[in-house]
């Protein structure tokens, strides 16, 4: 869980999860809404690989990458059990909204 809060930590990662939600996107695509070297955006790739945030496919040359809400998911009730909430009302409605993409 270290590795997803980690990923989470980063604005850009954040970006790039925010922009996932909406519809998978190719690395390229990803890259566009960006000013950063090509080296430094891979590093953040690699990162929420790792965490498993994001699945990647890779088609011939392109790279098209997929959010992973079940990861999201299972991060948020982590969090909220580290602080005591329960799965109560609170925990399932924002754990709705994140399927919704609500959050």
């Amino acid at each position: 869980m270290s590795e997803v809060y980690k990923a989470l930590a980063d604005p850009t990662r954040r970006r790039i999860l925010q922009m996932l939600r909406e519809r998978e996107m190719s690395a390229g695509d990803i890259a566009g809404h960006f000013e950063l070297a090509k080296p430094t955006l891979s590093g953040h790739f690699a990162v929420l690989r790792e965490a498993g945030l994001v699945s990647p496919e890779k088609t011939g040359t392109t790279i098209i990458y997929r959010l992973n809400v079940s990861v999201l998911e299972e991060a948020l009730m982590a969090l909220m059990g580290a602080f005591k909430f329960t799965a109560s009302k609170p925990a399932a409605i924002a754990a709705a909204k994140l399927r919704k993409g609500d959050i």
